[in-house]
């Protein structure tokens, strides 16, 4: 490491941050209008009225992560207590407890079809478990354990039922093909631990947040960035595409949510709560993509109209931070979790 006075690294700092700048002013010279004067004539969104409809128990611990499955029904939960759990949330009820081998899991996946969940974590690996067949114990199949990572497993997505993309502490993406168990692809994608993955709308693109705190846009097919987005002065937390495929929002350490167009390729909305004490987990959109929602260290979620830049209200009742949040497929939902050890479905 370099000595923390080194005049060599505050010149370079000095250089990066005037070429951001001008980075910063030549995109504002491109900005013909604002995403809120351009949406000066649109109604405001009206309150969004949601409860908590399930409070579920059953974790002992700190619940880290929460994923819907693609019927919008079932949803895993991974818990510092070394569970997986799977509900039905219509019901409230525990489909499957599952054990881990270790409790340190940071980031759980559903697939689409519902056949299987992921998980990861300290244990730098991802575990795959396949939910319609048992093992000699009676709990869901453990059927690959990919390992290969430098650091440990931020977040992992299915890509289909055949493969997974993960993000990891060692600042890489990789590509799994879980018929053979072996990678497809691996490669550094940012300076800093990859936290966060949002697939596209249909499945060609995905973007990842970073502790550099910028996000990037790839193509499934390549593994060199498409577009590179900065404007977070901290962590970017979560990620999460707009339904039109057309842009993303991102939830920050920086006590900032923001929205990102990619066709004009830079920030285009800045949500802050009314209080701005504390940094944003996690992120959503809803269905339409009018509504955006970020879990937050404050316990509460927060909503925002994204075309008029207005705060629209909080989800509150969870006792401790929120972690982790997860939009429906159908919209009809978004489930959080959080250190408190519940789970809980609003809608």
């Amino acid at each position: 490491m370099a000595p923390k006075n080194d005049p060599e690294l505050a010149t370079l700092r000095k250089e990066l941050e005037e070429l951001y700048n001008t980075l910063k002013e030549e995109q504002k010279k491109q900005q013909d209008t604002t995403l809120e004067s351009a949406c000066g004539g649109v109604a405001d969104a009206p309150r969004v009225k949601i409860t908590t409809k399930k409070l579920m128990k059953g974790h002992l611990n700190k619940v880290n992560s929460v994923h819907y499955s693609g019927d919008s029904r079932h949803c895993v939960t991974g818990s510092l207590d070394g569970k997986l759990i799977i509900w039905d949330t219509y019901t409230g009820n525990k489909m499957q407890i599952i054990p881990l081998r270790s409790a340190w899991v940071m980031s759980v996946a559903y697939a689409q079809s519902g056949n299987f969940v992921a998980c990861g974590g300290m244990d730098n690996m991802c575990t795959i478990y396949d939910l319609n067949h048992r093992d000699a114990s009676g709990v869901a199949k453990m059927v690959r354990e990919l390992a290969g990572y430098d650091g440990f497993l931020s977040s992992c997505r299915f890509l289909g039922d055949r493969n997974i993309i993960t993000g990891s502490g060692d600042m890489k993406i990789c590509k799994w093909d879980l018929e053979t168990g072996r990678k497809t692809s691996d490669f550094t994608a940012h300076n800093g631990d990859v936290v966060s993955i949002s697939l596209s709308p249909d499945g060609n693109s995905f973007i990842t947040g970073s502790v550099d705190k910028t996000c990037r846009l790839w193509d499934m097919r390549e593994d060199k960035p498409r577009q590179t987005f900065f404007g977070h002065e901290s962590d970017v937390n979560s990620v999460c595409f707009h339904p039109s495929g057309y842009a993303f929002a991102t939830g920050s350490e920086d006590k900032s949510a923001r929205l990102f167009d990619i066709r004009s390729d830079q920030e285009i909305a800045l949500f802050k709560p009314p209080s701005a004490s504390s940094g944003f987990t996690s992120c959503g959109l809803s269905l339409s993509g009018r509504i955006l929602l970020c879990g937050s260290d404050d316990n509460n979620v927060h909503m925002w109209d994204t075309l008029k830049n207005q705060h629209n209200g909080t989800l509150s009742g969870h006792e401790n931070r929120v972690t982790s949040l997860s939009v429906a497929q159908s919209g009809i939902a978004v489930v959080t979790a959080s250190w408190d050890q519940n789970v809980r479905v609003w809608g």
